[in-house]
């Protein structure tokens, strides 16, 4: 089983006694399953000083968190663009992967629950830092995609909350999950997902397990008529792709529905893909959430 941590590197909102920003190193596990205990998942922090804010204390971060962890991770996902050349520096000295993801929610939980309970209490606090947000995602011009792996048709689904306790046991070709019990949502909420059919459906999950699958969204067209809208799936921390043009009122309404069961089940959604849609098996299952920008 594959070992995959998820790294920010970055200022915080607390001033050192030369009124500098102190910077922090935060690490922790990406859950491997849906039935992975958030509480077992290995974590790590290091504050450090603005003057030590290079490639070699990541390193030597990253090396404390292994020796730590007693294991060495198979990649490392990181949100942050404005810090690419530094954290890919860091990971290539220790020949370990790396690659700009959104796919970083157990990091992204951790640092909103630092946020409120530990930040606050550091001496040199700056509450007016801490109101300045510094993550914000945006979306490069979306891609059609690869005319080789297209699907032939796509449903919107939806399942209850309670139904992914039987993931693990699902015969699925690729997948990536996560717990859903951070997000305190009820047994019967709706998770809503979007299934891709195709007749080349294992290549395509194949494919798409390549990427960092990040979220499904709906772009709506700025026209009257609505008839440009279409059906996103973002990946990495820019990319975006055309799944399908929603360009009837059937499908418009579709994709609307879909937002907002997605906004009801706080951005957890899923994507699957399925060689017809009667098969009891999927080439692929990703479950995801879409996280607000944030500036």
């Amino acid at each position: 089983m594959k070992t995959i941590w998820e790294l920010d590197f970055y200022s915080r909102p607390i001033l050192d006694e030369n009124n500098k920003k102190v910077w922090e190193i935060l690490i922790c596990e990406t859950p491997s399953s849906i039935a992975t205990d958030p509480e077992s998942l290995f974590r790590y922090s290091r504050f450090c000083s603005s003057k030590n804010v290079n490639s070699g204390e990541l390193k030597a971060a990253l090396v404390e968190a292994m020796e730590q962890a007693k294991t060495r991770p198979n990649k490392i996902r990181f949100f942050r663009r404005q810090m690419n050349n530094m954290i890919v520096k860091a990971c290539q000295d220790l020949a370990i992967p790396s690659a700009p993801s959104r796919r970083t929610l157990s990091l992204y939980q951790w640092m909103q629950q630092r946020e409120q309970e530990v930040y606050p209490q550091e001496a040199g606090y700056d509450a007016k830092a801490a109101s300045s947000p510094s993550v914000k995602y945006e979306s490069a011009i979306a891609q059609p995609l690869p005319d080789a792996i297209l699907g032939q048709k796509w449903a919107l689904v939806s399942l209850e909350a309670q139904a992914f306790a039987e993931l693990p046991e699902w015969d699925i070709a690729f997948e990536e999950s996560f717990p859903l019990s951070p997000f305190d949502l009820s047994a019967t909420t709706q998770i809503p997902g979007i299934i891709l059919f195709s007749s080349r459906a294992i290549p395509m999950a194949g494919w798409m397990s390549g990427l960092e699958l990040a979220c499904l969204k709906i772009m709506a067209s700025n026209s009257k008529d609505k008839k440009n809208s279409k059906l996103l799936l973002e990946t990495g921390v820019n990319e975006s792709w055309i799944l399908s043009n929603l360009n009837t009122p059937q499908l418009l309404k579709e994709g609307e529905n879909f937002e907002q069961a997605k906004k009801q089940a706080q951005g957890v959604h899923f994507l699957a893909i399925q060689s017809n849609p009667e098969s009891e098996s999927f080439a692929g299952f990703w479950l995801m959430q879409e996280v607000p920008s944030q500036n």
